[in-house]
């Protein structure tokens, strides 16, 4: 529920446009919805500004699609993250209009009147592996009207790559930073920039990264100022934070 959605359903009320039992109908799942297995919370827009967004992960397909339905027409975009083509099928089925990101195994159901887009966010992999969770980041930004500009492939093996692109990152509100490995992208860039840097830990390196924790601990230990750490490959946290970021200084 938008405020923006409500509004216009209370004005259409008033001007005798819809009946009281229109609204009530529209208001009939609220503040939640139980679905036995899950309880949606349809509030949520109305409190964050954003709708609640579905963890795939973890839920069978059959529980993804039931809980789409659920979200879906309600004013809000619908995003399901970390799920798989398997899904997306059964989502399709109830949901055609459902549109499936393979690279980052993203589900999104876009309105027609999407929110103005807003500039001013910057996503920054150190390496090509790391586009999955830069992904869900930018299909995140983009859901709450920040589409970000992407810059990939710019890690610290190869500073100057990261150089040569100084000049546009430079121009933006907020960066997130998604790197693998050790992680000093996050640092370094930091260190180059005014602007704050949303840093994402990835799973990407080898036996010692620990699915993570190393390039986790590297963000977490920078000693550079104006770094905001989230969890290992939390691409829909970064994005969600860099646009909160965003629309706040705009």
């Amino acid at each position: 529920m938008l405020v923006s959605e409500l509004r216009k359903r209370l004005e259409k009320l008033r001007q005798g446009d819809s009946s009281v039992e229109d609204v009530l109908d529209y208001l009939r799942d609220y503040p939640y919805q139980d679905l036995d297995f899950a309880k949606i919370d349809h509030h949520r827009p109305l409190r964050t500004g954003f709708p609640e967004v579905v963890l795939g992960r973890g839920k069978t397909p059959q529980q993804v699609a039931a809980i789409v339905k659920s979200l879906v027409g309600r004013g809000n975009p619908v995003l399901v993250t970390k799920t798989d083509e398997i899904t997306q099928q059964t989502v399709a089925e109830i949901t055609p209009e459902a549109i499936y990101h393979p690279l980052s195994g993203t589900i999104v159901v876009p309105v027609d009147d999407p929110p103005a887009a807003t500039d001013g966010v910057q996503i920054v992999t150190a390496g090509t592996a790391d586009l999955p969770v830069a992904e869900e980041a930018q299909i995140t930004a983009t859901l709450m009207g920040c589409p970000p500009r992407m810059t990939s492939d710019v890690g610290v093996a190869g500073l100057h790559r990261l150089l040569d692109s100084l000049e546009q990152l430079r121009k933006a509100r907020v960066i997130v930073v998604v790197a693998g490995m050790e992680a000093a992208l996050a640092s370094v860039l930091a260190g180059l920039v005014s602007a704050p840097v949303v840093a994402v830990p990835t799973s990407v390196g080898y036996g010692a990264n620990f699915e993570g924790l190393s390039a986790l601990l590297g963000m977490l230990n920078s000693c550079a100022p104006g770094v905001a750490t989230v969890n290992i490959d939390n691409g829909f946290g970064a994005g969600y934070l860099a646009a909160q970021i965003n629309l706040m200084g705009s």
